[in-house]
């Protein structure tokens, strides 16, 4: 269906279009009139060591120097404390009626602290936020001596930024008045595209009775019509257009009033949905056969998200929380669109081949251009600004690790860019050898898989290395001992040349893994605090968790793991949810392996399970699924492993069909005379 179908189908059905449309941008306009305009105030507060404890280590007379990070359990009860029931009472009974808000401070691994309130009122909120500050102090001394600790033990607080000048919030009124709006017009065009179904089935039942209509009888022929309008769109048109806006625009940058999930690419996505939902209800477009199965595994993930987001509105959470919430159930439906539209959209095999082909050239283009920020130590996503595109979170400086900068491309992390071209390489690598491609030439072929497996390392990252090693587990065994030879030689010579090229990259590298095998691990030993701290969380709401999104590290802490983040969001059912996705992309890839009639598709059935089996190991080394751009590629990934294997099903039926017949065919029915010669007897004398 083209945009000229859908322009004529919103024409025709102008009784659904006009007045919804109407009603929403008044409705907007009501709430622009009578939403006030909110306003925050901020402060920072962080806990010293007891004068006991500094005594063990010089501080030069400045009890800052004692903010050490062995205090974090204590903030995090502390947090815990101010925003408990019997905390909000004290304090709205002290004049704090406005909402505030008490976690720990972004990107901080040390006691810090982030008080905030927002209200209507500057002078109110200023006074609210002093007395926040000031009641902190009050509760960790109140902690302390109900636990009867010795004076020269006590943790105390101290000011580190004191309660700012309210500035104004106009951003979760422009979400509201959004969010009406795009209500209206969503439901306008979905109720217009529902009355045109249902009067395609009408007009199909009146032509199989024999009635033709007025307007169908002897119509002139017509010209077939050209322009951008009525081009034929299908759903490798618009993913291809979701994955430029993806790679190439930072995740960073969204579209205002719509927050972190508010990014060009994500609402692409959601209009290639509504797009494919106008097809299917006009009869444009039939799901595929046999690709049920990750449209089955997102209906599992979007009940967990669903009875999470009823767990969240059932207790009392935070404004900041219900936010989270809300946008949990936009990024859900952009992996739901994803998978519909790669899984059930794509009708022939040329075209998902094509969508794979893009996919892996795009992502090679993201990787030179972590090459850039390698080579140059900078992060080239940060120059990079676009119209009408507000950041929705503060720009992240070039991160280093030894003395390398640690790339990130136009991702949002450097594990996120690791993470992606872990998953994206086994499909370089079944393109390159594939028979079908070998006149396109070997630079053709092998550049993807060299520069994507060349940008790994670079990320100086223990993901990134570890998926790599999963890829080259399960991809090399399975070839012929030639190439397997030939393979590991060069995997060998490429670890040489890093060591030669950059001196010391491998070293520090390996120093990663040494490090973290001995237990001797920064970044390995905080991880494993937060696992331990994550536990009361799960306590709270075992079964459906406290709401999908909202664990944010602006509230809580990161979790560096999406089993633990997935289990304190979305409890058990939802951690079974993420589980069942995994399974579901091993079993695909297994399948198309094994159903699969030639060597090729045999290797594309191993790419699919390559990829899914990184990501079931990576999620377990950070947040996967909240880096936009790595979870749409695993997303598209799976929805494209279930059409490649509704492909190979039907392929392989009609092979099945065609063997039969020819046999039955080959096999006279019984009563038919053969045709085959009788032999004559000779008289015997």
């Amino acid at each position: 269906m083209s945009l000229g179908d859908l322009l004529a189908i919103m024409r025709r059905r102008w009784y659904f279009m006009v007045p919804l449309t109407l009603i929403s941008l008044l409705a907007g306009g009501y709430l622009y009139r009578t939403v006030p305009v909110s306003y925050e105030s901020q402060s920072s507060v962080t806990l010293l060591d007891s004068t006991a404890i500094a005594e063990l280590a010089p501080t030069f007379g400045n009890p800052l120097s004692n903010a050490g990070g062995s205090l974090v359990v204590t903030a995090d009860v502390l947090i815990r404390t101010l925003q408990s029931g019997d905390s909000a009472k004290e304090l709205h009974s002290r004049g704090v009626t406005d909402r505030y808000t008490v976690g720990f401070a972004p990107d901080a691994d040390s006691p810090l602290l982030t008080l905030s309130v927002t209200g209507t009122d500057q002078k109110k909120v200023l006074h609210e936020t002093t007395v926040l500050t000031d009641f902190a102090g009050e509760q960790l001394k109140a902690l302390q001596a109900a636990s009867k600790v010795p004076k020269t033990y006590l943790v105390q607080t101290a000011p580190v930024v004191l309660p700012q000048t309210p500035v104004s919030e106009p951003k979760s009124r422009y979400q509201s008045i959004a969010a009406v709006v795009i209500v209206g017009l969503v439901g306008a065009f979905l109720l217009s595209i529902l009355a045109e179904g249902v009067a395609v089935v009408r007009r199909r039942g009146r032509a199989q009775a024999g009635y033709v209509p007025r307007r169908h009888r002897l119509k002139p022929p017509e010209r077939a019509p050209r322009g951008l309008l009525v081009r034929r769109l299908d759903a490798t048109t618009i993913l291809t257009g979701y994955l430029a806006l993806a790679f190439f625009v930072p995740s960073n940058l969204t579209l205002p009033a719509l927050g972190g999930v508010g990014t060009p690419a994500n609402v692409f996505a959601l209009l290639g949905l509504l797009w494919y939902l106008a097809t299917w209800l006009g009869g444009r477009i039939v799901p595929a056969k046999g690709t049920r199965l990750p449209r089955v595994a997102m209906c599992l993930l979007a009940a967990a998200v669903l009875l999470s987001y009823l767990a969240d509105a059932t207790r009392d959470s935070s404004h900041e929380e219900v936010l989270g919430a809300d946008r949990g159930l936009i990024g859900l439906g952009v992996w739901v669109a994803l998978v519909v539209l790669a899984s059930a959209g794509i009708q022939e095999r040329s075209r998902l081949e094509t969508l794979m082909r893009r996919l892996v050239v795009l992502g090679t283009v993201v990787a030179l251009i972590g090459y850039y920020d390698f080579f140059a130590a900078t992060n080239i996503a940060d120059s990079i600004h676009i119209p009408g595109l507000q950041s929705s979170s503060a720009g992240i400086s070039a991160m280093d690790r030894g003395s390398f900068t640690r790339p990130r491309s136009t991702t949002a992390h450097p594990l996120e860019f690791g993470g992606m071209l872990a998953i994206l390489v086994p499909f370089a690598v079944h393109q390159a050898f594939d028979p079908v491609r070998r006149h396109a030439g070997a630079l053709r072929r092998w550049a993807p898989v060299a520069i994507m497996a060349g940008a790994l390392p670079l990320t100086v990252s223990r993901t990134s290395i570890i998926g790599a090693f999963i890829v080259i587990l399960v991809m090399v065994p399975r070839w012929k001992p030639q190439r397997r030879w030939a393979a590991i030689g060069l995997i060998v010579g490429s670890v040489a040349g890093f060591k030669v090229i950059i001196p010391g990259l491998i070293g520090t590298i390996t120093n990663l893994f040494a490090s973290f095998l001995a237990g001797s691990d920064s970044s390995t030993q905080a991880r494993t605090v937060k696992y331990s701290a994550i536990v009361p969380y799960l306590e709270e709401h075992p079964w459906f968790g406290r709401g999908f999104g909202t664990f944010t590290p602006d509230l809580y802490f990161f979790t560096d793991n999406q089993y633990m983040l997935t289990l304190a969001e979305m409890g058990i059912l939802g951690l079974v949810a993420l589980l069942a996705l995994f399974v579901t992309g091993i079993h695909t890839g297994g399948a198309v392996r094994r159903l699969a009639r030639n060597d090729s598709d045999r290797e594309l059935g191993q790419a699919f399970l390559a990829s899914a089996l990184v990501a079931l190991v990576i999620s377990a080394t950070f947040d996967a699924l909240s880096f936009p751009m790595y979870a749409g590629m695993f997303f598209l990934v799976l929805g494209a492993g279930g059409s490649y294997l509704g492909f190979i099903r039907r392929e392989a039926a009609e092979a099945e069909a065609e063997s039969k017949a020819r046999t039955e065919a080959a096999v006279p029915a019984p009563g038919e005379p053969s045709e085959a010669r009788v032999p004559e007897l000779v008289e015997s004398r």
